[in-house]
């Protein structure tokens, strides 16, 4: 019984600027040994990475550790992504415990909102060029910051999977708040895409497969159609079946070092499906990072440039100012 026909007008038009339709992300490398397991793995499958990421935090790392993780990024190409922090898994958010889960997820307060924006220093004066985010404040924040030029103009935002929005008006005002790609969450529909993507030119990120946590859904068959409506997308090889790891310690040494190779693994186990199907083309060149245009809140009311991220006072930052002034256009990062 054959398959109905393409609707041409359900395929996503954007794409990244350097023409790809698609990007590869290996998540929750919590740390140097991770990381070195994740990169050796996927030399031996043979898996193109764009971007690794990290859950824990910026704040549960040692400077060292994040200086090893930049440094054997670096010298692959590939994006290292580091989480800002505390939020409200690990912070005073108690309501992440209720069954509804309600709004623990933020960042709440000032001392939290403070943190995220010390870990974002911290980490890109240690050379990160790309920031995790899982609060809308937090994000507009850095968004300023980085147009005030104290973080890095090179430095881009990934709105995480804890906050994804579900619809096109959400999407695109994350996108608006500096966001340079978005996690939706995974149980969105293929036109739920096709409906984002008519709002938005945004790079999207999407778990193939994800944690039980976050629903640990499986469309490894969607992978081709994902793309298709979904792009410019990243696809994200998560694992479901598989503990969190969030804060990461060495008490969880010996999951997490084999879930990390099974991340892999299940990436592997994707493109090879792709190229079975004869969709694996349109992959971003390796060492692809940026976003190309995107659409911006226009940022105005900023205060003087401040000192470096390199400066020894650079953490002395109007943090509430920066939040709350009243929203002169930003350029993107672009390739």
């Amino acid at each position: 019984m054959a398959a109905p026909a393409e609707n041409p007008s359900d395929a996503s038009a954007h794409r990244f600027p350097d023409g790809g339709s698609w990007r590869t992300e290996i998540p929750s490398c919590e740390g140097p040994e991770v990381l070195a397991v994740v990169l050796k793995e996927a030399a031996r499958l043979d898996l193109p990475v764009h971007r690794i990421s990290q859950g824990s935090g910026v704040w549960m790392l040692t400077d060292d550790e994040i200086t090893e993780m930049a440094g054997a990024c670096a010298e692959r190409d590939i994006e290292l992504c580091l989480f800002t922090g505390p939020r409200g898994s690990w912070d005073i958010g108690a309501s992440t415990r209720t069954d509804s889960g309600g709004s623990g997820l933020r960042a709440r307060g000032h001392d939290a909102l403070a943190g995220c924006v010390e870990d974002a220093l911290r980490a890109t004066a240690l050379g990160v060029r790309c920031l995790l985010v899982a609060d809308e404040g937090v994000l507009w924040c850095l968004h300023r910051l980085r147009a005030q030029g104290v973080l890095p103009a090179e430095t881009t935002f990934k709105v995480s999977a804890l906050v994804g929005p579900v619809n096109p008006a959400a999407y695109a005002v994350h996108e608006r708040l500096g966001a340079d790609s978005v996690n939706v969450p995974s149980d969105l529909t293929l036109a739920h895409l096709t409906e984002i993507r008519r709002a938005s030119a945004a790079p999207m990120d999407l778990y193939v497969e994800a944690p039980d946590d976050l629903g640990g859904y499986v469309r490894m068959y969607e992978a081709a159609e994902l793309i298709r409506r979904g792009a410019p997308l990243y696809l994200k090889f998560g694992l479901s079946k598989a503990p969190g790891f969030y804060p990461y310690g060495a008490q969880m040494r010996d999951a997490m070092l084999a879930s990390a190779r099974e991340r892999v693994r299940r990436g592997r186990l994707t493109l090879d499906l792709l190229a079975r199907l004869g969709a694996d083309g349109g992959m971003s060149p390796l060492g692809s990072r940026l976003p190309g245009p995107l659409h911006r809140f226009p940022v105005t009311d900023l205060p003087p440039a401040g000192p470096s991220v390199t400066g020894p006072a650079a953490t002395d930052l109007p943090v509430t100012d920066l939040a709350t002034a009243s929203p002169a256009a930003v350029p993107s990062p672009k390739d």
